[in-house]
C-alpha cells in the first residue's frame, strides 16, 4: 500500500478538499469569501468571540483575521464590542444583517453535509464526526 494511502495528514487534506471545494465554490451565491463564511458560521451560535479565538477557529493568522473583520464590519455584518484600543480584548458579534446573511448559508451547509455523509449509516457518521473532533482536540 502506498504511503499516501495511509498517511493521516495527507488523507485529511484530501478529504477536506474533496468535501469543501464544491460548497466553497457555492459561496459566491451569497457573495461571501471562505474566510467570511467561516467567521459568520463561527459566530452564528456564539454570543461574541475574541479576535484570537475566532482567528484560530477560522484558521487564519490574527493580522489577516483583523483585515477580514474590518471589511465585514464596514459591510455591517459584524461589530466589535469592548476595548477598541486593545483588539485582543475585543469581542466580535454578528449584527442582525450578519445573522440574516448567514442563515441561508447555514441551511445550505447542513444540506451539503447530509449529502456528503449520506453513504454512511448513522453510526459511521457519528464515528467520523467524533474522530475528527478528537483529532482537533475538541473531544
Amino acid at each position: 500500500m502506498a504511503f499516501t494511502e495511509t498517511y493521516l495528514p495527507y488523507l485529511l487534506a484530501r478529504a477536506s478538499h474533496s468535501v469543501s471545494s464544491s460548497f466553497h465554490a457555492s459561496l459566491r451565491t451569497w457573495d461571501l469569501s471562505v474566510p467570511e463564511w467561516r467567521v459568520l458560521a463561527c459566530l452564528a451560535e456564539a454570543d461574541g468571540l475574541a479576535v484570537g479565538q475566532l482567528a484560530a477557529m477560522v484558521m487564519m493568522k490574527q493580522p489577516s483575521m483583523t483585515k477580514v473583520l474590518d471589511r465585514m464590519e464596514a459591510e455591517g455584518l459584524v461589530r466589535r464590542r469592548g476595548a477598541r484600543e486593545d483588539r485582543r480584548r475585543v469581542l466580535i458579534h454578528l449584527t442582525p444583517k450578519g445573522r440574516a446573511r448567514v442563515k441561508p448559508v447555514l441551511a445550505a451547509a447542513r444540506a451539503h453535509q447530509r449529502e456528503r455523509l449520506a453513504p454512511f449509516d448513522e453510526a459511521e457518521r457519528a464515528l467520523i464526526l467524533r474522530a475528527l473532533q478528537l483529532l482537533i482536540g475538541e473531544g
